[in-house]
């Protein structure tokens, strides 16, 4: 378990050379050699005080030495020059062990700052060697700041992630393990954790001294970089492994391994098209150029005969159409796959929005089963946003017990899709949503399907999107049509958005243009297409989401439509349930309409004082907490920050609390967005923590609260062009201070507030309208699929 004051120390340690060294794997490298230099002199220390002699610091480099390093008579500048020489040197110490040798291995001092090397030493000074779990743990810490790895296509696998993963897969004391792209060696440690936890359970068995040794010689990685072999070979170190199998190895080029199989290989491989001095040699099965087809296709071929695996792969390895991708696939699902679990997106945020999925192999499991496992991670119990903080809900823990009641039961009903499936498709994707059992309904309606009932188009690829003044309506996936000169439709249709809001749909009828990924619904039979569009606006969303595909802007083909489920009540009933859901329709239109459109007005008297905001009111601006201080247990105050998390559901869709900090918004005050959108203002009944982006706003008795809050929302206008800044729009302190509000007496400012109370209750009414009226369409059409 880190403790805070050695994550401070590391934090601080950081802050020192961040000025000198920008790059994160700079900054762990050099706290690196700094921790290794100071293990050296504290084992030369305890083997002094145990009555031997130093092993490290003697003969020769006995003038590098710890105490000679702090000679209050060396000044700066010498400091500097020795430093640099002791770590330049060490690789070619003789009486170290070949680790360490290792570790210093092309080391050097990349900066000539005393005073920075003074600050960073002094830091490193209060790190004292052990082998406990602490340092292991501060260690992984350091290393959480390692993201990405630039053009080795790389990036770094969170911990969870990987916990996940290794505890899907279930290594065992006895089993070869391998990652052939270990990077900080994340699931070699996390493997020997598992390993040693289940032998610490009531039910497992206490590893022998000689187990935990074969353990150690069990654990393998290879490592292109030189740099990454030294920190997996660090990391190792202090989570106890004396002799670390951490090998700089290329996998796609060298054939020197090739011949040394596993019980077990885990791997985050790189994402990229090999180049430059990385030629990957003839031996692989799949022809390709992609580093994720040769890297899965080597752990198919490195796994021993019952060997199971757990690999994070981009979505391409799941549907790409080309002809390497599909010999893959094909290869997975004959050989060795037995699950698919799709990754959200956000899951290596801030480095990388990429989608991922965890494909598990597993060759016994699949000579006995004739289906792969699929699950959807929706949430990972982190947020998906670039800060990446911790949240209640988490579908992992169910994930992991519901693959285990699939693994002593493969063949069942309840989970599992059918390899005759898949191996039936041309392609073998392996999109879970391709395979997703039709909807199953109890309807007392016979079922039919979208392609039965109505003709589908695609919109146009080419198509002169016009102007706003065109004469027809232009439907794109946007919500908002635009207008075009040209009509390529002439009919009453249906448009559904393939990308962007997948599933939306949008009844129109006359003449009107579709651009690509519009998919057209019309010449409809035997169906009131009024009748589908509500049938379709109820079902549709959700069933298209399982099958989209893509990373950045995810996608449904215009073919996922066709066998969509249709209940199909005879047209006189049909015509009844449109009459009466259009008449829902129309309420919501309206009341919808009144939301949108009304905007409180304060009628500014032209003999109303004008007073300056800091005046009448005290603000605070709000400042984010240090991340530690976010949690999900609902213990401190909620936290809020900007618009997207200041909302009447925050408790339930958000659950980010701050347990320490600074500012915040008492009950019955205003709180106002400074950062885009610049100007919202909501009103708070309970006390928050408020961070950057906010801020809160208290009147004195000078001004009513209700009046402010209505003369700050008539102001967003007018605060918004007055913000700036070219990544956010914002405004400052200073701006918001000097910003002017009307100022009546106190009894005009009641009552003006009082006639807009009112008119925000006949809103909030609407409001209810649109709600209740919703619910009533939802349950109608509930009633048609025999719910």
């Amino acid at each position: 378990m880190l403790d805070g004051e050695t994550k401070r120390r590391l934090d601080r340690l950081r802050d020192i050379l961040v000025g000198k060294l920008p790059d994160p794997k700079s900054q762990v490298e050099q706290i690196t050699f700094g921790l290794i230099y100071k293990f050296m002199h504290d084992m030369d220390m305890e083997s002094v005080e145990a009555g031997g002699k130093p092993t490290f610091f003697s003969g020769k480099f006995k003038k590098y030495s710890w105490k000679e390093l702090f000679d209050s008579r060396r000044g700066g500048v010498d400091r500097v020059r020795l430093y640099s020489e002791a770590i330049e040197q060490m690789y070619t110490h003789e009486k170290a062990p070949e680790l360490f040798r290792e570790i210093f291995k092309n080391s050097f001092l990349p900066f000539k700052d005393p005073s920075t090397l003074n600050m960073f030493l002094k830091e490193i000074n209060e790190f004292h060697y052990s082998h406990s779990e602490k340092l292991g743990d501060a260690y992984e810490y350091l290393l959480s700041y390692m993201g990405s790895q630039g053009d080795a296509g790389q990036f770094r696998t969170p911990r969870h992630i990987i916990d996940f993963i290794v505890e899907i897969v279930d290594p065992k004391k006895s089993e070869r393990i391998l990652d052939p792209a270990c990077g900080t060696a994340g699931f070699l440690i996390s493997s020997y954790k598992h390993i040693m936890n289940k032998s610490k359970s009531p039910k497992g068995k206490k590893l022998t001294a000689l187990e935990r040794k074969k353990l150690s010689n069990n654990l393998v990685g290879y490592d292109i970089s030189p740099d990454m072999t030294r920190i997996s070979l660090v990391n190792m170190y202090l989570h106890n492994f004396t002799n670390p199998q951490i090998h700089e190895y290329d996998t796609l080029s060298s054939e020197d391994r090739w011949n040394e199989f596993y019980e077990v290989i885990l791997a985050n491989p790189p994402f990229f098209s090999p180049k430059g001095g990385i030629q990957p040699h003839s031996r692989f099965g799949v022809e390709s150029k992609r580093a994720e087809v040769l890297f899965v296709d080597y752990i198919i071929q490195h796994l021993s005969q019952n060997g199971r695996a757990g690999i994070i792969v981009p979505e391409g390895i799941i549907f790409q159409i080309g002809r390497a991708y599909k010999a893959l696939r094909k290869k997975l699902v004959e050989d060795c796959l037995v699950g698919v679990i799709s990754l959200p997106a956000g899951v290596f945020q801030p480095y990388s929005g990429v989608k991922t999925s965890v494909l598990v192999l597993d060759r016994d499991l699949s000579r006995r089963s004739n289906k792969i496992f699929y699950a959807k991670v929706e949430s990972d119990g982190y947020s998906l946003s670039s800060q990446r903080h911790r949240i209640s809900d988490n579908d992992l823990p169910s994930i992991i017990s519901i693959f285990n009641r699939f693994t002593s039961n493969p063949n069942g009903e309840s989970v599992g899709i059918s390899k005759n499936s898949i191996a039936s498709t041309s392609d073998y994707t392996l999109s879970a949503g391709n395979y997703v059992q039709r909807n199953d309904t109890h309807s007392k309606f016979p079922i039919s399907n979208i392609k039965n009932v109505c003709a589908i188009e695609t919109g146009k690829k080419d198509v002169n999107s016009g102007n706003s003044n065109g004469e027809y309506p232009f439907f794109t996936c946007a919500r908002e049509h635009t207008y075009s000169d040209y009509y390529s439709f002439d009919t009453e249709a249906l448009l559904i958005a393939g990308n962007g809001e997948v599933g939306r749909v949008t009844y129109y009828k006359g003449k009107f243009e579709a651009y690509q990924r519009t998919y057209v619904l019309s010449n409809f039979k035997n169906i009131e297409p009024k009748f589908l569009f509500f049938v379709l606006q109820s079902r549709l969303p959700s069933y298209l989401d399982k099958l989209k595909q893509g990373n950045t802007m995810p996608y449904v083909k215009v073919g996922m439509l066709k066998d969509f489920p249709i209940p199909l009540p005879p047209i006189e009933i049909q015509q009844e349930i449109v009459n009466e859901l259009d008449g829902y329709q129309k309420i919501i239109d309206g009341a919808r309409s009144v939301v949108e459109n009304y905007r409180p007005v304060v009628d500014i008297g032209k003999n109303w004082e004008v007073s300056e905001l800091s005046k009448i009111c005290e603000l605070s601006m709000g400042q984010s907490p240090e991340s530690e201080y976010y949690n999900s247990e609902g213990k401190g105050l909620e936290f809020h920050q900007g618009k997207k998390h200041f909302t009447d559901s925050f408790i339930k869709s958000s659950g980010i609390w701050a347990s320490q900090y600074n500012r915040r918004a008492i009950p019955n005050s205003i709180v106002m967005s400074v950062r885009a959108p610049v100007g919202d203002v909501n009103l708070t009944d309970r006390e928050i923590a408020i961070g950057r982006g906010l801020c809160s706003i208290v009147p004195n008795k000078k001004c009513d609260l209700m009046f402010l809050y209505y003369v700050l929302t008539n102001s967003k206008k007018t605060l918004t062009d007055q913000s700036h800044g070219s990544t956010f729009a914002s405004i400052n302190r200073n701006q918001l201070e000097l910003f002017k509000i009307p100022l009546p007496s106190l009894e005009i400012q009641q009552s003006v507030a009082r006639e807009l109370d009112a008119e925000s209750k006949i809103v909030e009414g609407n409001k209810k309208l649109i709600e209740i009226y919703t619910k009533k369409i939802q349950d109608r059409i509930a009633k048609v699929w025999g719910e």
